[in-house]
């Protein structure tokens, strides 16, 4: 019996591919990408409603358990089977696309506004990208990497008015910077996460594949929820929040952006991010009657630019 090289198995391990559809956006790909932003335009406020009542543990266990419960439902997801060989890459995927990265961010929103968790995770795109130049061996083509950087700038332009101006965590600037810290980590793992994803999705689709990635998630984030639960309490409008964090920003938004990044690869798909802020952004306007400052109105379009020049044919 041969035994596999180290390397070799590190590199089927941290693989990626490029997407089924090399060409332009069309209807499918531009209606997953509203979907998506739709649901996960407001998961930072549902998050922030939690908080006032649970634990971030607790909050990440009630997302992923009610996003795995919503995705066991579906006959699909449930009866394809899973080869053995792939595995160790959805175990990977559920560690640093939900395990790990769902623990971090309602943890970070304890010292960071959820504008500045937005606008660093607004960086997805750009990490998506560079961990495709690592497993690709090639950079994005021009239009697509300008215009991961003009929709940067556009998320940077709708944060700044939102920015704390005087306003600290309690503990200082240093909860501040940890907060910050742990989003840029998540991002981090988010963009590569999107990479893995892809070759999974299109061998088994999104369904299955999800599914087994939040079960895996579970088991990282069981241990923490209920350590959590001596420190929360229960109230009905946190309680209610996590129904559609967990079935809405959870069990589909995941499959859609799994389905997305198999269609068109992660650093093209991955411009759904752009769009969740200008959602928030529109959600504020129509459910609290908020003001749009005038530089969130550029920034928006910089992030319409953005999208377009990346959702261009590759190549």
């Amino acid at each position: 019996m041969s035994i596999e090289p180290p390397h070799a198995a590190r590199q089927r391990l941290l693989q990626t591919s490029a997407g089924t559809n090399l060409g332009a956006f069309g209807a499918a790909e531009w209606g997953l990408l509203a979907v998506i932003a739709t649901i996960w335009g407001s998961s930072f406020v549902l998050m922030e409603l939690g908080l006032r009542a649970f634990e971030p543990g607790l909050i990440s266990l009630l997302r992923v358990g009610l996003g795995a419960s919503a995705l066991l439902l579906v006959p699909r997801a449930r009866r394809t089977r899973i080869a053995r060989e792939d595995w160790p890459r959805v175990t990977l995927l559920g560690i640093v696309w939900m395990g790990v990265p769902l623990l971090l961010f309602p943890v970070a929103q304890q010292w960071i506004d959820s504008s500045v968790a937005g606008m660093i995770n607004g960086a997805m795109p750009l990490t998506v990208a560079a961990w495709s130049v690592l497993l690709l061996g090639r950079a994005p083509a021009r239009s697509q990497a300008i215009g991961l950087g003009i929709g940067f700038l556009g998320i940077v332009a709708i944060a700044i008015p939102e920015l704390p101006v005087g306003r600290l965590a309690p503990g200082g600037t240093a909860l501040s910077a940890i907060g910050a810290g742990l989003v840029v980590v998540a991002t981090v793992l988010y963009g590569l996460a999107a990479n893995i994803a892809v070759p999974l999705q299109q061998r088994y689709g999104a369904l299955p594949v999800m599914l087994r990635v939040q079960g895996v998630a579970l088991v990282v984030i069981t241990p923490f929820g209920l350590a959590a639960l001596p420190g929360s309490r229960f109230a009905l409008g946190p309680a209610l929040a996590m129904v559609p964090l967990g079935v809405l920003g959870t069990g589909l938004a995941f499959v859609l952006m799994a389905t997305l990044v198999g269609r068109v690869g992660g650093p093209r798909g991955s411009i759904a991010i752009y769009f969740v802020p200008v959602v928030a952004m529109l959600l504020g306007v129509a459910a609290l009657g908020e003001q749009i400052h005038p530089l969130a109105v550029i920034g928006t379009g910089l992030v319409l630019a953005g999208a377009w020049a990346t959702s261009r044919r590759e190549g």
